[in-house]
């Protein structure tokens, strides 16, 4: 095959490759959705929202719960007494029957306009990617820069939506844990799932949001979880700038969006193994991850570790005796008011993953978002302080992604910890991240914007902290463990080794050991793969030209004479280019 592939134009064997990529995905997906149950959604929201979703502030339903299969005889009898009770008086109250139906309906109503209103400002942090990462590099790549941060975006999003959601979805209200109560409990995500061993890699439902999923909880739900994939698949696109054919960007996009990133949340976020840890091997709440510094911050930074390996350093990056040369960005104002969007988004972010503000003890938005912004402040002055004392002056872009370290950090334990914590967690990561991007750096990998330090190194750092620093005041019930007791006392939320319990630290870190090995894994094998069938850099005089000129067909600043001249010489244009250690002039036929 792979003489095939050979003997055929690169054209040919590009064509071949993603259509036999879409195809593929397609038709698992499609057989995916064909074997799940069907469960009648509600699109038109007229069914949505009833008095079983009304809970009171500690989570307490109005509407005694049915009694469930896996009830033992005397839980199941106590629920039946309460239902029937409850169904009794309703019969002699008929209007506040009514009333709590509408009551339910409206707490629905704003948890899922609250979802929506989150996943706009997640949506708007794409803003703050594409000027991070284009401030972060070259002026003659700042229009292919800004059009990969542009199209991971639409591309992405139509992987979602063609199977990906399905994926890592698709059996959710079906699992132990089941689905958000705050949004009714999706009860259409009912599909089957393939867990060896009792343990739940992934799952299948209808693809293209279709059949079942044709729904307004599922359509909340979608949007929101599609913006936080975005901003996974977004990462690489800084980690891999200034040599990324945008061609090999494009099927990249697919990728992520279909395969990796559906496949390690579906066993965080999707009722899948890592989440049942505390269900099957009674390890804590399982793998607890709030608001993605694993799933999506981590998954992100190792896919780029991965792709950065195999596409290989920028030219003039290393000099022969492996030293590094300083290629610095080209508008760090744009990169800082891009890290400030993000820091605004990232209110979003974590507060958003909630699902919810009403019922339940949804009121911890207000924490989580004070979490979120401490630990930022804190990661900015960690590092600030550590370039002083490091190099003996204060560093612009070192102390941005210092404050974007500190939110990455705190994503995952944002909801559960006390605010003394989310300033040591943040703290810590301010100093992590110059420290693990002088190492990757001393390595030989080439990270433009520190894509791997602040997402992928950080990303760990933010999961394995809850497992430290959790208190067990929030998150009663998580992925199904403890809602009555846990650790002994009542009421006990996620709870870490400062706290009293060892195990959920295991569970962190088994979950980390997962999330690398599957994103870096994966991300290697695709990539690899993707090389044999196409080409993943540009050529040596494109990428010196600068790549806005060869693939984009312009420059983003033609007025900036001093980045990119030509001039005519013996019939041939020389390109002048701005580093000295970049070999000088290449001509061009």
């Amino acid at each position: 095959m792979m003489a095939f592939f050979r003997s055929r134009s690169r054209a040919s064997a590009r064509f071949v490759l993603v259509a036999w990529a879409f195809l593929s995905i397609f038709a698992i997906t499609a057989n995916m959705g064909a074997r799940a149950q069907q469960a009648k959604g509600d699109p038109a929201g007229v069914a949505t929202g009833a008095a079983a979703d009304v809970k009171d502030a500690a989570g307490n339903n109005f509407v005694p719960p049915t009694p469930a299969d896996s009830d033992d005889a005397k839980t199941k009898s106590d629920k039946q007494k309460a239902l029937d009770t409850y169904n009794d008086q309703a019969k002699k109250e008929p209007l506040a029957a009514s009333l709590a139906n509408g009551v339910g309906q409206t707490q629905v109503a704003v948890n899922i306009m609250w979802t929506l209103l989150t996943g706009f400002l997640v949506m708007f942090m794409q803003v703050g990617f594409a000027m991070v990462e284009t401030g972060f590099t070259r002026a003659k790549n700042a229009c292919h820069v800004m059009m990969t941060n542009l199209m991971i975006y639409p591309i992405g999003m139509l992987g979602f939506w063609l199977g990906g959601f399905a994926i890592m979805f698709g059996s959710l209200a079906a699992s132990k844990i089941g689905g958000p109560p705050s949004l009714g409990g999706l009860n259409v995500l009912n599909g089957h799932e393939w867990a060896p061993g009792g343990f739940g890699v992934l799952s299948w439902n209808t693809p293209l949001l279709g059949g079942n999923l044709y729904d307004v909880g599922i359509a909340a739900m979608f949007l929101f979880q599609m913006v936080f994939m975005d901003t996974a698949a977004t990462i690489p696109t800084g980690g891999m700038a200034e040599r990324w054919r945008f061609k090999a960007f494009l099927v990249y996009g697919l990728f992520v969006s279909v395969i990796c990133y559906p496949i390690y949340g579906h066993m965080m976020w999707g009722g899948g193994g890592l989440a049942s840890m505390g269900l099957l091997y009674n390890m804590g709440h399982g793998a607890v991850d709030f608001a993605g510094s694993s799933v999506v911050h981590a998954v992100g930074g190792f896919v780029a570790l991965a792709g950065i390996m195999v596409i290989g350093p920028r030219i003039g990056k290393f000099n022969k005796d492996k030293s590094a040369n300083n290629i610095p960005g080209h508008h760090i104002p744009m990169a800082v008011v891009g890290t400030l969007i993000l820091a605004f988004g990232w209110f979003g972010f974590n507060p958003g993953s909630t699902l919810a503000a009403v019922g339940g003890g949804n009121l911890r938005i207000a924490v989580i978002a004070v979490n979120t912004m401490l630990a930022s402040g804190a990661g900015a002055f960690a590092a600030m302080t550590y370039m002083k004392w490091k190099v003996g002056h204060y560093d612009t872009g070192m102390s941005a992604n210092g404050l974007l370290s500190g939110l990455v950090a705190i994503t995952a334990p944002c909801a559960f910890v006390p605010t003394w914590a989310a300033v040591l967690i943040g703290g810590i990561a301010g100093v992590i991240c110059p420290i693990a991007m002088g190492f990757f750096e001393k390595k030989g990998i080439d990270d433009p914007v520190g894509a791997v330090s602040v997402h992928g190194v950080n990303g760990i750092w933010g999961l394995i902290s809850v497992g430290i620093f959790a208190d067990g005041t929030w998150g009663q019930g998580w992925n199904g463990v403890g809602a009555s007791t846990y650790l002994g006392k009542a009421g006990m939320g996620v709870t870490g080794i400062l706290y009293g319990d060892s195990k959920q630290l295991m569970a962190q870190a088994v979950a980390g050991v997962v999330c690398m090995a599957w994103a870096f894994g994966s991300a290697l094998v695709f990539f690899k793969i993707q090389g044999m069938f196409m080409k993943l850099r540009p050529s040596a005089e494109q990428e010196i030209a600068g790549m806005d000129i060869s693939e984009m067909g312009g420059m983003a600043y033609p007025e900036f004479g001093h980045v990119f001249t030509r001039s005519t010489q013996s019939g041939k244009s020389p390109v002048v280019v701005e580093h000295e250690h970049e070999k000088e002039p290449i001509y061009l036929d």
